[in-house]
């Protein structure tokens, strides 16, 4: 059975950073696409970040708008690992943070990690 398994979240000051790993276990045989999408209360779940995986078209990354210059998305395909490096934070980036992949042409999703912006 495959999972995602995040780690990383936690709660940091304004201008503060925080780096988020989601790892893919199981039975895997293609990983496309993984990315962060998140979640605040009252909110839709809104695309953060996704990333190709760079075997068939070089990595290609897609970033919303909010997050562009301050947000990294990697990925290291032998560890079936994505990442999320997040900088500048601000209060508006509190939220769940949940970790996506196309794994064996089915869509995947982690539990969510919380990460908290506040001083």
């Amino acid at each position: 059975q495959v999972q995602l398994v995040e780690s990383g979240g936690g709660l940091v000051q304004p201008g503060g950073s925080l780096r988020l790993s989601c790892a893919a276990t199981g039975s895997i045989y293609s990983i496309f696409d993984m990315g962060w999408y998140r979640q605040a209360p009252g909110k839709r779940r809104e695309l953060v970040a996704i990333i190709s995986n760079g075997v068939t078209n070089g990595g290609n990354t897609n970033y919303a708008d909010f997050v562009k210059g301050r947000f990294i998305i990697s990925r290291d395909n032998a560890k079936n690992t994505v990442y999320l490096q997040m900088s500048s934070l601000n209060p508006e980036d509190t939220a769940a943070y949940f970790c996506y992949g196309r794994i064996n042409r089915l869509d995947y999703w982690g539990q969510g990690t919380q990460v908290s912006v506040s001083s």
